[in-house]
């Protein structure tokens, strides 16, 4: 994908962004004239709308179990020699932890400035929990069944005794674990390191060989995205309505705009400091990524348009883009973090519930852990915040007070997700290439 036409994707998909927007608004308005016409957009959505939005996410979803091991394994394998991997992995882990350490902080900041939960009077918090309280107890029940943190459930998480078991998944609805993926990824690359010359070429070139495959199929999709994004976006509008949003409009507008201030903000200030990089070019080349994260709610969905990006655009070396990215999709969740503790903060100011400044601080970091955790699809953190919820004595229940506006947040906390990972897979290359300018001189 060309640049040019990269720029007039985005475009064609802002465009759709702002007909569906506008056309589910004017829907709106026009339902609380003709109640049945509402209805009827609503059963529109679901029947049409949905599955069109739905053939471009599968289509995503398709590519993202082998376009991770590909791009991991390769991204590995391209390093040559073994003790290059220390380095960039202890640089790519210390950014990912600082952007949510820093997310997580501003969002707690804007909760105890705003203060939004003492803005729901109690028939307002009655409505809403009444309407989700449905689907709360369905995140409460996954959380239920969910065992408790061990150093044997860590070890589970990334090997468990079938690996192709867990990588396929044991339902058609879900993506398989990507964590054990992503180890094994790292191990098949690191073995590869280890091969002579003439081999360790020839399984780079069947890395890279499927990496482009499954990136072609990406740039099927994306063709259908222009269409499908609208659709979506429009399906969201009618059927979550204006009374919930005006009900946590205070939440809503306090957890967008730090979102935008730290992706904008934080990562500029990275980008100057640190790669030496305009950040106002790299925003303008990343436009159709952080769109299309926004649309589809998911990092794992955007992963292959990031990496198209990255490579194709960003001009990030293949080996960085392909070690970062991809772990990035599923750890460097810095919107996600931030969201966590926010709502963690909102709840427990809807029902009252003081955390001093020490359990803030618990949170801080219980919400990064967390959001490492989170799979990255729409509603991925929702059972984890319930969980953090019962940590801290609040009503657990109390998360479907957002269930309204979550989706909404879900897609500016992964357009955040998304937007780091590039940058940190930016600053992660300029760094590295910095440090290997000595050591070609000295040649």
């Amino acid at each position: 994908m060309t640049l040019d036409s990269s720029r007039s994707l985005a475009n064609r998909i802002l465009l759709g962004l702002v007909i569906g927007v506008v056309a589910g608004a004017l829907t709106l308005a026009l339902g609380q004239v003709f109640p049945n016409l509402l209805l009827v957009a609503q059963k529109v959505a679901v029947t049409f709308l949905d599955p069109l939005g739905q053939i471009f996410l599968r289509m995503l979803f398709f590519v993202v179990i082998p376009l991770v091991f590909a791009s991991l394994a390769s991204g590995v394998t391209q390093l040559g020699r073994l003790d290059r991997l220390g380095p960039l992995a202890g640089r790519t882990f210390i950014l990912f932890f600082l952007n949510m350490i820093v997310g997580v902080a501003l969002g707690l900041l804007m909760m105890n400035t705003l203060r939004p939960g003492d803005h729901l009077d109690a028939e307002a918090k009655a409505h809403l929990l009444s309407e989700y309280g449905g689907a709360a107890e369905q995140h409460l029940e996954t959380q239920a069944s969910a065992q408790p943190v061990s150093l044997m459930m860590i070890v589970e998480m990334f090997m468990p005794k079938n690996l192709l078991g867990a990588v396929v998944g044991h339902s058609d609805n879900a993506i398989g674990a990507v964590l054990p993926l992503i180890l094994f990824a790292i191990l098949v690359g690191a073995v590869g390191t280890q091969l002579e010359e003439r081999r360790r070429l020839k399984l780079l070139e069947a890395l890279d060989l499927v990496a482009d495959l499954m990136t072609g199929i990406v740039h099927f999709a994306l063709k259908l995205a222009p269409y499908a994004v609208p659709a979506m976006i429009y399906s969201v509008v009618v059927k979550v309505g204006v009374d919930i949003f005006l009900a946590l409009g205070v939440f809503t507008l306090g957890c967008s705009v730090v979102m935008m201030v730290h992706l904008f903000g934080t990562i500029s200030l990275w980008l100057k400091f640190w790669a030496h990089r305009s950040p106002r070019q790299f925003f303008r080349d990343v436009r159709t990524v952080l769109v299309t994260a926004f649309s589809t709610s998911s990092s794992n969905a955007t992963l292959p348009t990031s990496l198209s990006c990255a490579h194709e655009v960003l001009n990030v070396r293949p080996s960085i883009a392909g070690f970062v990215l991809p772990l990035g999709a599923t750890m460097n969740m810095s919107g996600t973090a931030l969201y966590e503790g926010s709502v963690v903060l909102f709840i427990a100011q809807v029902f009252g519930v003081e955390l001093s400044f020490t359990q803030q601080l618990t949170l801080l970091l219980l919400s990064v852990l967390s959001a490492v955790a989170v799979a990255g699809i729409p509603g991925g953190s929702l059972p984890l915040i319930a969980g953090l919820l019962a940590t801290f004595g609040i009503p657990p229940e109390g998360i479907g007070i957002v269930l309204g506006v979550d989706r909404l947040l879900d897609m500016l906390r992964t357009t955040v997700n998304v937007g780091f990972d590039l940058a940190t897979a930016v600053i992660v290359d300029a760094r590295v290439l910095l440090d290997e300018i000595p050591a070609e001189g000295s040649t």
